[in-house]
């Protein structure tokens, strides 16, 4: 009789569970140097067993990140340009704008250094070296981040290098171009993730770094509900959650220590926040 009960009671609690409506999906539209860096592989497994969500993550550029979210094609932006950002949380296609991490960009090129980058006393001046020495440059050329901070380096410069024989766009992601640039012997701008992430692979070496300008930040948002009523609310609250909770910005600190020594990305933790979060529907 015991042994009777038990198996009615076992068929009762499959029969429950198996009447559970599965979560939906939560889609995260990121820039490519959270992916190739292999990143979100390192968190993204623990957020999905603690909450029974799946993550669809689009990696791609970062305006292209932006335009998903403004065009409701996405639950949850994390991204790496806070000027091209700014309209949005503005205008309110996001909320829940959060200051999650940083880390920052270096130039990256072959050993021999043609345009003698390491003697720059900043980076205005490395770019310059650049192009007076006609150097290859390759250039993601997709609207990212990284994009869209070589772009401001070139003006500050004083330089348009579109047009010019020695610049290139690839059109891809950072691992991508970082592989185009090493194939032509090339400069480039990259986040330091993706590069140490890739280094084995590349004959490429970090010839500028340290100068404040370089320095790229990350945030986390989600898309707005009263704008986009089919995003995942529930979800999309979550993730932006566990991205902030402790743990997580703990394991964001030592992404990536055991392989290179030091991190990849270095948590926002209890730092000042550039813009303040809007209203959360």
């Amino acid at each position: 009789m015991r042994r009777l009960w038990f198996l009615l009671l076992a068929l009762v609690l499959v029969g429950c569970t198996a009447g559970q409506k599965p979560k939906p999906p939560i889609i995260l539209a990121t820039t490519t140097s959270t992916y190739d860096s292999g990143l979100l592989d390192a968190l993204l497994p623990e957020f999905e067993r603690e909450t029974g969500y799946k993550v669809k993550v689009v990696a791609v550029g970062t305006g292209q990140a932006l335009r998903m979210g403004r065009e409701g094609n996405a639950d949850v932006l994390l991204t790496h340009a806070p000027e091209a950002e700014k309209p949005l949380v503005e205008e309110g296609w996001v909320v829940d704008y959060q200051y999650v991490m940083y880390n920052d960009f270096v130039l990256v090129g072959p050993e021999d250094d043609p345009a003698d980058v390491r003697q720059a006393k900043d980076v205005v001046e490395a770019m310059q070296r650049i192009a007076r020495a006609g150097a290859p440059f390759v250039s993601r050329g997709d609207d990212s981040g990284t994009h869209k901070r070589e772009r401001a380096l070139w003006k500050a410069a004083g330089i348009d290098p579109q047009g010019q024989p020695w610049y290139m766009e690839s059109g891809q992601g950072m691992g991508a171009t970082l592989r185009i640039a090493s194939e032509k012997d090339a400069y480039t701008l990259t986040d330091r993730g993706t590069y140490l992430a890739l280094q084995d692979t590349l004959n490429l070496v970090i010839l500028f770094e340290g100068d404040p300008r370089l320095r790229n930040i990350y945030h986390i948002m989600r898309v707005n509900p009263e704008k986009w009523p089919h995003v995942n609310v529930e979800g999309s609250r979550a993730l932006v959650a566990f991205f902030l909770k402790p743990e997580t910005q703990q394991r964001i600190a030592t992404f990536g220590v055991d392989r290179f020594g030091r991190p990849l990305f270095y948590p926002a933790l209890e730092q000042v926040r550039e813009v303040e979060p809007s209203p959360s529907p």
